[in-house]
């Protein structure tokens, strides 16, 4: 076996996990049990939350190490169940491993949803929690427009490229400011509680708090700490966004009153 092209494949595999939001204990996993196609009597897999390392080592034979950073991170379940079945095919001998690269290759590149489907996702997550929150008929109206908004502002910032804290925070602002417009001017019988709360869902890191509890639970209180942090900074942009955009939006109206 080509062991090169084994260390890139099974470094891609664990790139492809981590970057979908795995927890670290499954994405070693997924790696050690690749790298036992490989003839090197020692083979190591480490993860922490934004990077990996794979080394194969023998005393007979050149050392192969490989690092991979892992600077943005997502949830996408769809992926994980992907990689892992094709490490289960590679692992049974079903696939070669050239076979396997080239599978990983194309999950890598390609989109599962479109920018529409995006789009329309975070329309219909504003709109559909509302009811969830006590809200009225009106009340999944006016999250639905703020929801409308919210994908406007969350294309804006994509475009600028702004970093996690800074686009959370931002969009926030933006759903604040939003539903307590269409209140005042537009639908005085909604609630902008509901709307505020109903369209924030979206960004909210709730998965990535879970996956830290996991990770740290089972043992990874590196890469546990990490996300947990990485949770919390998510939460106070989310917080401090809506928080400034309701005082910035009384202040205006104080201000043109």
């Amino acid at each position: 076996m080509n062991e090169k092209l084994l260390m890139e494949t099974v470094s891609l595999a664990g790139k492809i996990m981590l970057a979908s939001g795995s927890e670290v204990y499954r994405v070693e996993e997924t790696m050690k049990y690749m790298l036992l196609k490989s003839n090197y009597p020692v083979a190591e897999a480490l993860v922490l939350a934004t990077g990996l390392f794979v080394t194969l080592d023998d005393p007979n034979r050149e050392t192969i190490t490989i690092t991979r950073r892992v600077p943005a991170r997502s949830t996408n379940v769809n992926r994980i169940c992907e990689v892992n079945e094709i490490s289960r095919d590679f692992c049974s001998n079903q696939i070669t491993v050239e076979e396997a690269y080239d599978k990983l290759l194309k999950i890598e590149k390609e989109s599962i949803y479109s920018k529409r489907w995006k789009f329309l996702g975070i329309v219909g997550v504003s709109a559909f929690f509302a009811p969830i929150f006590g809200g009225t008929t009106m009340d999944v109206i006016g999250a639905g427009l703020v929801g409308v908004i919210l994908a406007l502002a969350d294309c804006l910032v994509k475009k600028i490229k702004l970093n996690d804290f800074f686009t959370n925070a931002f969009c926030s602002f933006v759903v604040a400011v939003a539903a307590t417009v269409i209140k005042k001017f537009f639908l005085p019988e909604c609630s902008s509680d509901v709307m505020i709360i109903s369209a924030i869902m979206s960004l909210v890191p709730g998965v990535a708090f879970t996956t830290s509890i996991r990770d740290t639970l089972n043992g990874d209180y590196s890469s546990g700490s990490a996300r947990m942090l990485e949770a919390i900074v998510v939460a106070l942009a989310v917080a401090a966004g809506v928080g400034l955009g309701l005082v910035s939006w009384d202040a205006f109206w104080r201000w043109i009153a």
